[in-house]
């Protein structure tokens, strides 16, 4: 079984991939920070050697190199069974006195990346059907940010909640193709973005909690699909 990341030399994209390593997928890799990504592939390679890892950095922010990534895929000739669009950033502000050309970054980073990678992909992944009977697992990383407005999050907001709604639209158009389509939802996790920060690690939650929903959600039945993922810190949003 083969599993495609993107944002994955980092935080959950990382913590995505080790799961399903341990658990004897193939890896195919992407980030904007090509050294990272590398360093990445070569801790796994070491740590899981009996699974196939590759990696390429691609600047999927550009719909041109979101193209280029789903070609190299392609080009790989494998079964398209789980797709990460993970890939994404935060820029801080308000709808009112944020920067110029906000809102254009974070559309590009956080929706128009998967919405073009996918594209690329889902013809295969339309026509592909796997050994168990279940077709591809596609699961686009939204956020709390999708379902509820909040001070400061400005763009970065509305391109989650945008993400929220391709999500939507694609499980619909999916359903024939028994393509099953996840938006997963995490509040707070402690990622290199919050190193610095003041917030006591153990006030929010780890990488590995969203990894190991999303590979239980892709665990289940061909007849059965997790639509949604909500996963909030105990003691609730920052």
């Amino acid at each position: 079984m083969n599993i495609i990341i993107t944002g994955a030399s980092r935080g959950l994209g990382k913590a995505i991939a080790e799961k399903f390593a341990a658990n004897n997928y193939n890896l195919y890799l992407s980030s904007r920070n090509d050294i990272a990504l590398y360093k990445t592939m070569e801790e796994f390679q070491t740590k899981f050697p009996s699974v196939n890892i590759k990696a390429k950095a691609f600047d999927i922010s550009k719909s041109e190199e979101a193209k280029a990534l789903g070609e190299w895929i392609l080009s790989l000739g494998i079964s398209i069974d789980i797709l990460i669009n993970n890939a994404g950033n935060f820029l801080p502000g308000n709808v009112h006195d944020e920067k110029e050309g906000t809102l254009e970054e974070m559309m590009n980073i956080n929706l128009y990346s998967a919405y073009h990678l996918t594209r690329k992909l889902l013809p295969r992944m339309m026509k592909q059907e796997n050994s168990n009977g279940s077709r591809a697992h596609i699961f686009n990383m939204c956020s709390i940010a999708s379902l509820k407005a909040y001070n400061n999050g400005g763009s970065y907001s509305i391109s989650k909640f945008a993400l929220a709604g391709f999500s939507k639209n694609l499980r619909e158009e999916m359903k024939p193709f028994g393509i099953k389509v996840t938006a997963v939802y995490p509040g707070a996790v402690y990622t290199d973005s919050w190193i610095g920060s003041g917030v006591d690690e153990k006030r929010i939650m780890e990488a590995n909690d969203i990894a190991h929903m999303i590979y239980a959600s892709s665990q289940l039945s061909p007849q059965a699909t997790v639509e949604e993922i909500i996963i909030r810190p105990q003691l609730g949003d920052l």
